[in-house]
């Protein structure tokens, strides 16, 4: 197992200095899983909900979500995110969408937690505009799935 980089000699917490790291390409894409009654999905997909587009706001929520992540996770870094793409795919005979985030930059670290943070917030939105009508949407299996660029190479999650 890695040495743990976010605590120094006396374990207290720390933000990693990546000044010394090389800039390269560096890509993340995340999943999340929103599951709904069909009732719900339908009025999702037919955009009958009375707040409005709620796929259209949750990927305004995703990326948004991406650029804010350093505000949020204590030790992550400020970054000059290049690119941010929401993927919304609809799975109708599971009354579900799977919702992923591809996150971008050229940089010293990773965009994982932004591409995580993506999926996390964008499945919240849904959840948000739909509560009036499915308390019950269950939100799961937020992941990475690949990340590429850096000194640790590419990682690719195994098919379950």
């Amino acid at each position: 197992m890695s040495k743990l980089t976010h605590f120094d000699k006396t374990g207290r917490s720390r933000m990693v200095d990546v000044t010394q790291k090389r800039q390269t390409m560096r890509e993340a894409l995340a999943q999340a899983t929103v599951t709904m009654q069909p009732e719900t999905f339908r009025r999702i997909m037919d955009r009958s909900l009375e707040k409005g587009d709620v796929l259209g706001a949750a990927q305004i929520a995703g990326i948004m979500a991406a650029k804010k992540t350093s505000a949020l996770i204590p030790m992550c870094h400020p970054l000059n995110i290049t690119a941010v793409e929401m993927a919304f795919e609809p799975r109708q005979k599971e009354s579900r969408i799977d919702v992923r985030a591809r996150v971008k930059i050229t940089g010293r670290t990773g965009v994982e937690m932004e591409a995580l943070v993506a999926v996390a917030v964008a499945s919240l939105t849904i959840y948000d505009m739909c509560k009036a009508v499915d308390r019950g949407i269950i939100i799961s299996g937020i992941k990475l799935l690949k990340k590429s660029g850096g000194k640790s190479g590419v990682y690719e999650r195994s098919p379950i």
